[in-house]
């Protein structure tokens, strides 16, 4: 029950790294008319998920293996070769920033030597400190499994467009609540899709999403950092 109870605690929106602060590209998705209503954005919800299944999803599985295996080296290379895919700066602020963040506070709630090394590693700029790297240590030294560890990433990440949709559009709680319980039905496919993948099969054609992210660093009257 312990375990579980605090599983939730670390997949909580309300968890205090930062990430209220992005968007995941939505509010340039509403501003370009690419989400206007919600069933579009259920449809970019679905599409941010898919993505980071492929690209984020698969650096949590390859580091939580590391992480079993205390092999610090293959924990750097993957927060490397994700921090290079992420197209944009504002996508690689997002990753790291709430990255640190979420290192950060870990150590103040429990012991962890290897995410210790990786923050410290952040600190002295010989790590990125993308946030899937964090989990990924966090809740192997937890022992939660790696299913369990990719749900709660999948999760984190529609939890944070759609906190973020409340305050950008019209909807309410109970649409997005809706939304929410929908798209989670696509995870354990997901799951299933890149687990066997190694992290130079990490991709993700989205191109959309790209231009979204590439039209946000031009706007002029802005409420979130991405």
């Amino acid at each position: 029950m312990a375990h579980l109870a605090r599983l939730l605690q670390f997949s909580d929106s309300t968890l205090p790294i930062g990430s209220f602060a992005f968007s995941n590209g939505l509010e340039s998705a509403l501003q370009t008319g690419v989400v206007s209503d919600p069933d579009s954005l259920l449809r970019y919800v679905d599409l941010v998920l898919r993505q980071t299944a492929r690209m984020d999803g698969i650096a949590l599985l390859h580091v939580h293996r590391a992480a079993l295996a205390d092999d610090y080296g293959e924990v750097l290379l993957a927060d490397r070769e994700l921090f290079c895919r992420r197209v944009g700066e504002e996508q690689q602020l997002m990753l790291t920033r709430v990255g640190k963040k979420f290192g950060e506070l870990v150590l103040k709630i429990m012991p962890s030597p290897l995410l210790q090394r990786w923050l410290d590693a952040i600190r002295a700029n010989e790590a990125p400190g993308c946030l899937p790297i964090g989990q990924a240590i966090a809740l192997a030294n937890m022992g939660v499994d790696e299913g369990e560890a990719f749900v709660m990433h999948q999760y984190g990440i529609a939890s944070m467009i759609l906190s973020a949709a409340l305050r950008l559009m019209r909807i309410d709680h109970i649409e997005t609540q809706r939304i929410l319980f929908a798209a989670q039905g696509r995870v354990e496919g997901d799951y299933q899709a890149v687990r066997e993948l190694s992290l130079d099969e990490m991709a993700s054609f989205a191109p959309v999403f790209d231009v979204l992210v590439a039209h946000h660093t031009t706007t002029h009257v802005r409420l979130f950092m991405n």
